[in-house]
């Protein structure tokens, strides 16, 4: 069984915070997600790696239904039931993500991105959010969409604060059609400080999220959200990175391992507010 999350550290701390009966299951999607990500690691052979890929995504269907054989699918199958097991039915799009990874496939425009995180969201948020609606009669069926829209915008804050790094992988993680509205090469993502044109369209896209997190946790019932707290702590260590990242503009982000003592007052700053039936605290600040 696995425990809490290794890596990275905001993933550990929203499972620390996430309600009990969660936590199994949260520990068992990161390790999954950490293990289909493997396949990207530097220096595998090509052909090995869509092998591992093309074997992760028939075993996240054998996990729906029923039939898993890694250790950790066995995990996350044997926690729902199955006339639960449907809620996994999203879990294949961890290995969407790493394919379109892999494959260092750009985004067109802004509805490619946002399909990437709905996959990734489907995946990782979705699973919790039902188990939340499950221990919880609290979380209804409108919960269900706010959970998954703040899914969404987190996958993409993590994106843009791994923005220089991943296009030095060959990842770029802004649509080129936004990038040639503001007149800004594809190169230029991997070489901070970055100019003028791309700092003012990161800086107002941090904003945008970082207001689309405080609205999802806001559309939330006041009862939904305590069965929901890791993911809402989650939520509130990104926006704290993503303020930081703004300031740092036109530099790239700073590196989140040296940001632990912060992030941990943050997040049980942010959990005191949801136990409170409140939302997440100067996510919109500058």
């Amino acid at each position: 069984m696995p425990g809490r999350p290794d890596s990275p550290a905001t993933r550990a701390l929203a499972w620390l915070y996430a309600p009990p009966p969660q936590r199994a299951a949260f520990a068992a999607l990161c390790a999954i997600e950490r293990e289909i990500g493997a396949s990207l690691r530097p220096g595998l052979d090509h052909q090995l790696a869509h092998a591992r890929l093309s074997w992760w995504r028939e075993e996240c269907e054998r996990c729906v239904q029923g039939q898993p054989q890694h250790p950790l699918t066995r995990e996350l199958a044997g926690l729902c039931a199955p006339p639960e097991r449907g809620w996994l039915a999203g879990l294949v799009g961890l290995v969407d993500a790493a394919t379109w990874d892999l494959a260092a496939a750009t985004f067109a425009t802004r509805r490619e991105l946002l399909g990437y995180c709905e996959r990734w969201s489907a995946a990782m948020i979705e699973p919790l959010t039902r188990l939340a609606g499950h221990a919880a009669a609290t979380v209804g069926a409108s919960d269900d969409g706010a959970a998954r829209t703040l899914g969404v915008s987190l996958r993409e804050m993590e994106l843009l604060l791994a923005l220089a790094a991943d296009a030095r992988a060959g990842r770029l993680r802004l649509p080129l059609d936004e990038l040639e509205r503001a007149q800004v090469s594809p190169e230029s993502l991997a070489q901070p400080p970055w100019p003028e044109g791309l700092a003012l369209l990161l800086r107002e896209r941090h904003r945008q999220l970082r207001a689309a997190l405080a609205a999802s946790v806001a559309s939330l019932a006041p009862a939904a959200r305590a069965p929901l707290r890791g993911v809402i702590v989650w939520a509130a260590i990104l926006c704290g990175h993503s303020v930081r990242a703004e300031r740092r503009l036109p530099g790239a982000s700073a590196a989140q391992n040296g940001q632990a003592p912060l992030d941990g007052w943050r997040a049980w700053r942010a959990a005191r507010r949801v136990d409170a039936g409140r939302g997440l605290a100067g996510a919109g600040a500058s």
